[in-house]
C-alpha cells in the first residue's frame, strides 16, 4: 500500500512541476507593476490554474497519507528494538564498543598531582 501511494505521490509531484512551468508568467513579482484594470487586478481562473490546484490538493493528500502510513508502521516499535546486537556479538564481529570511550574519565582515573603545600 505504501509503495502505491508513494508512486502516485511521485507522479503528482512531477505533474505539478510540469503544470507550474507550463503556465504563463504573470510578471510583476510580488504584485508590483501591472495594471489593475476593470477586473480588480486578478485574472479569471483558467483551466490550467484549476488543474494546478487539483494537483496541489492531491499532492497534499498523498503527503498526509504517507505520513499516516509511516506513523502506523512504526507505532509500536523503536529503532533500539530493531537492533539486536549484543556486546558479545559486537566483539565477535570486530565492531568496537564506542560507548565507554566517549564518556569523560572518572575521578579514579585522574593522575596524582602533588599538592603545592
Amino acid at each position: 500500500m505504501e509503495n502505491v501511494v508513494l508512486v502516485i505521490h511521485l507522479i503528482l509531484a512531477l505533474s505539478l512541476i510540469g503544470t507550474v512551468l507550463l503556465q504563463r508568467s504573470e510578471g510583476g513579482g510580488l504584485g508590483m507593476g501591472g495594471s489593475a484594470g476593470a477586473t480588480g487586478g486578478r485574472p479569471a481562473p483558467t483551466a490550467m490554474s484549476k488543474f494546478t490546484w487539483i494537483l496541489a490538493v492531491a499532492f497534499i493528500c498523498t503527503s498526509i497519507a504517507l505520513t499516516l502510513i509511516a506513523a502506523s508502521n512504526s507505532s509500536n516499535s523503536s529503532v533500539v528494538d530493531r537492533v539486536d546486537i549484543t556486546n558479545d556479538a559486537a566483539d565477535d564481529a570486530g565492531v568496537p564498543d564506542l560507548g565507554e570511550s566517549l564518556l569523560p574519565p572518572s575521578s579514579d582515573d585522574a593522575p596524582l598531582v602533588p599538592s603545592a603545600d
